[in-house]
């Protein structure tokens, strides 16, 4: 793993002022985060976020309408629904689709959301149990342990990646960025007050990994947990207490700029 000696100091300028620019409000309406900001509740805010940010491959378009219905499916109250549903209540999300997820791995998600509050005392606690000091990768797989705990069938576990198993973990990433990190700017929620933004780590995908390339934050070819691990440092070095703040400049340049 390659990590830069010493920072770049224009590197960082250029990076903060396109922090400044897409950290803002403005990225709401074009961005999944936008579904979660709906909700007032805690529990139905990281409900929401989760479940949007587990379709969040494609087009971003796709995503958003998917995301929405899936909350109208749930009647706009992903809570209530995850605590109080029935058997015959999970029939109505037979329907759902968004690619290679469907109708299946949504019922189980729900029964297990419900497992996971009901005996974990829901998702921040178990992802607080497992962090480690300077990475949340371990706990993003133990979380996995415990998601799929019940009976399930099997083409429902590609649906949470793993670090452990080499996996970037893109949308488990950008999950945690968006419980973690501060309220201030109006974009992700700070909701989650046990975790520091200094734990987390950059949702690696292609269009955030293709600018960190060319910014010589990365050098690895593959978008996979160790290119996690390797911009992880690196990103660490420009700002240690809140490195993911960054991704808004990768991901931006990448999609808005072609960078």
């Amino acid at each position: 793993m390659k990590r830069k000696s010493r920072i770049n100091t224009d590197l960082k300028e250029f990076l903060d002022a396109k922090v400044d620019q897409y950290n803002h409000p403005s990225f709401l309406t074009s961005d999944p985060i936008q579904i979660p900001h709906q909700f007032s509740g805690k529990e139905d805010i990281e409900i929401s976020a989760f479940l949007t940010a587990t379709i969040a491959w494609g087009n971003r378009k796709s995503i958003i309408n998917n995301a929405q219905i899936l909350m109208e499916l749930m009647d706009m109250q992903p809570y209530q629904f995850v605590m109080e549903h029935t058997e015959s209540d999970l029939s109505i999300l037979d329907s759902f689709v968004h690619r290679t997820f469907n109708g299946i791995d949504l019922q189980y998600f729900v029964r297990a959301l419900k497992h996971l509050y009901a005996e974990q005392e829901g998702m921040e606690a178990i992802f607080s149990k497992y962090a480690q000091h300077n990475t949340l990768q371990p706990a993003i797989a133990r979380f996995k342990e415990l998601f799929f705990e019940l009976p399930h069938s099997p083409r429902t576990q590609k649906h949470v990646s793993d670090p452990s198993k080499g996996s970037a973990a893109k949308r488990l990433n950008m999950f945690l960025r968006w419980m973690v990190r501060d309220a201030s700017t109006g974009v992700d929620f700070g909701i989650w007050r046990s975790l520091d933004p200094s734990q987390l780590s950059c949702p690696l995908d292609v269009h955030s990994g293709n600018v960190a390339r060319k910014l010589g934050l990365l050098t690895r070819k593959q978008n996979d947990a160790k290119a996690v691990a390797e911009l992880d440092g690196n990103l660490r070095l420009i700002d240690p207490k809140d490195p993911v703040k960054y991704d808004f400049a990768l991901f931006g340049l990448g999609v808005f700029e072609n960078f």
